[in-house]
């Protein structure tokens, strides 16, 4: 049996296909198209996930929306006559965009794509909850959704007992952390449902000086460990917040410019949000043990990606173990609702250990060869032995390294098949990738990773994300921004091999690791997207499956 899970139309289309209750395959839009956080229809994520299974549409049982779209129209309707005469205008506005794709979904999938099977629509954040609670390896676990708004829901605890998810309490818009936090980030300079992580990044940088008014004018955290937002500050622009003039003269400062210069209040401000966050959420958490008194904790939502927060969780609540799937926001809500459907809704048999990432398109040597002698690519093809020690030692002679191997990930988050990586005990380096790579002067989400094996020689736990990296000759702390990864043999043995015979060839046992891709562009999917890449920014080499590519043999493709 095929199920298949659909996102679209908000935020950062995605597709997961699952066979017998195991996935098999789930790709976002954008990494097709190339448009970052694409939000259209998938077409083209269907075609690789049927393609992957090397099925048509009619072999697919459910086709599953990851939302129900008419418990969302009626919230959107409703809050926008509450918000007369205002509310009805920007609901006018935004009707033809719902009548023209939001209520298509049926149509699309019948008349478009062919499909006569069963269509579902899941809530949202039963979605999302699935994704964490089905992909984890947790039996029974308490789970704490948190994202911005999905139909009514911005925050829900619930218990997963085996294929099973019962809510145990909600909170509902307009009362959300989500939408908070995005308007901090609007506020700060950055673009709504996409740089929220740069709010995360800056806020390394200030002390809380706002929290406290935060706290006493724009936020309230009740006994019950639930909050309210004061609505006096904000008004709604369909799904996103934004603020009014009260909010301005709260800290005596307009909206940041995307152009204008980073301002010590600034950083301050995003540690103040970034404090307050913190808190709410340890309180929900402490909620969630005292419902269910569970161990463990599976994380869903796309303000779970704040791995700050998560780390606070582990050191500061009865909880004893956590998971959260990278792909915690709305496109991984496609692969949750497909789980969810074969657990939850159709009561069959659980499958455990589907925490692999690496779900995307996979290209093969030959393809890989084919393309390179197709283009006239100069390139020299190694064994694996000696691809390993090749790489090596272009990390120690401080090579900025392109890694494109096996299946794509799926999420944000590159795990060492889409990755650029580099020695990191080189500061120039860090600085190289923000500014000849990612176009970026500062706030680029660095990782450090390290073998599963070494993990607790090298990273302090006490402040991650700003990893103090006790084996790194400088402190990658506060200034670099980082997270840090562990990686085991059996999840990716390529790149567990090549860490390995880094830490023999330097006696350094971990490397720094971003994803592969230019600020405000996907993340590469197929070689010609690396190679792209490649020539039009600062990578000094660029590894392809088995197959190596020098810059300094190319210098006379650059004006391609």
């Amino acid at each position: 049996m095929y199920i298949l899970g659909i996102s679209c139309f908000f935020h950062n289309s995605a597709v997961a296909l699952i066979k017998d209750g195991k996935v098999v395959a789930a790709a976002s839009e954008e990494r097709f198209s190339r448009e970052k956080n694409d939000a259209n229809f998938p077409y083209k994520a269907i075609d690789y996930c049927l393609s992957k299974e090397k099925i048509r549409i009619n072999k697919i049982s459910h086709v599953v929306f990851y939302e129900k779209l008419i418990l969302k129209f009626e919230r959107i309707l409703l809050s926008n006559i509450s918000n007369w005469p205002k509310g009805l205008f920007r609901f006018s506005k935004m009707l033809n965009f719902w009548l023209s794709k939001n209520f298509r979904i049926q149509k699309i999938l019948k008349k478009e794509l062919g499909y006569e099977g069963n269509i579902f629509f899941t809530k949202q954040h039963e979605s999302l909850s699935g994704t964490s609670f089905f992909t984890s390896n947790f039996k029974t676990a308490a789970i704490l959704t948190i994202d911005n708004v999905g139909e009514w829901a911005t925050t829900s605890i619930s218990k997963g007992d085996y294929n099973k998810v019962s809510l145990l309490n909600e909170v509902r818009y307009p009362n959300s952390l989500g939408l908070l936090y995005s308007a901090f980030t609007y506020f700060l300079g950055f673009n709504v449902n996409e740089e929220e992580y740069k709010v995360m990044l800056l806020s390394a940088y200030g002390k809380p000086k706002y929290s406290d008014l935060i706290k006493k004018k724009l936020i309230k955290f009740h006994d019950d460990s639930s909050f309210t937002l004061n609505q006096k500050y904000f008004f709604y622009n369909n799904d996103n917040i934004c603020m009014n003039k009260k909010f301005y003269d709260l800290f005596d400062l307009k909206r940041r410019d995307k152009n204008m210069i980073i301002t010590q209040k600034h950083k301050d401000i995003a540690k103040s949000i970034q404090v307050v966050l913190e808190e709410a959420i340890i309180n929900l958490a402490n909620k969630a043990y005292e419902l269910t008194r569970e161990k463990n904790l599976c994380l869903a939502g796309n303000i779970m990606l704040n791995c700050i927060v998560n780390s606070r969780i582990l050191k500061e609540t009865k909880f004893e173990k956590l998971h959260i799937f990278p792909a915690a926001g709305y496109g991984g809500g496609s692969l949750g609702a497909a789980l969810f459907t074969w657990n939850h809704i159709l009561n069959k048999k659980r499958s455990y250990g589907q925490n692999s990432i690496y779900l995307g398109p996979s290209f093969k040597d030959k393809e890989i060869r084919d393309y390179l002698i197709r283009t006239k690519i100069p390139c020299k093809k190694y064994c694996e032995k000696k691809l390993i020690e090749t790489v090596s030692d272009y990390l120690k002679n401080q090579k900025i390294i392109g890694w494109f191997q096996g299946p794509m990930e799926f999420g944000p988050i590159s795990l060492g098949n889409r990755s650029i990586i580099a020695d990191g005990t080189n500061k120039k380096n860090w600085d190289l990738i923000c500014q000849k790579i990612k176009f970026e002067k500062r706030l680029v989400p660095f990782d450090i990773i390290t073998l599963m094996s070494n993990k607790d020689k090298c990273f302090s736990l006490d402040i991650i994300p700003n990893c103090e990296v006790k084996k790194f000759k400088i402190d990658a702390s506060v200034d670099s921004n980082t997270r840090f990864q562990a990686i085991s043999k059996e999840y990716n043995l390529r790149f567990y091999n090549l860490l390995n015979e880094y830490k023999k060839l330097t006696g350094i046992p971990a490397i720094i690791n971003t994803s592969f891709n230019i600020s405000k562009k996907p993340i590469v999917c197929t070689p010609q997207d690396a190679f792209s890449v490649f020539l039009k920014t600062g990578i000094d080499i660029l590894v392809l499956g088995t197959y190596v590519i020098d810059k300094r043999d190319i210098k006379w493709m650059k004006n391609m």
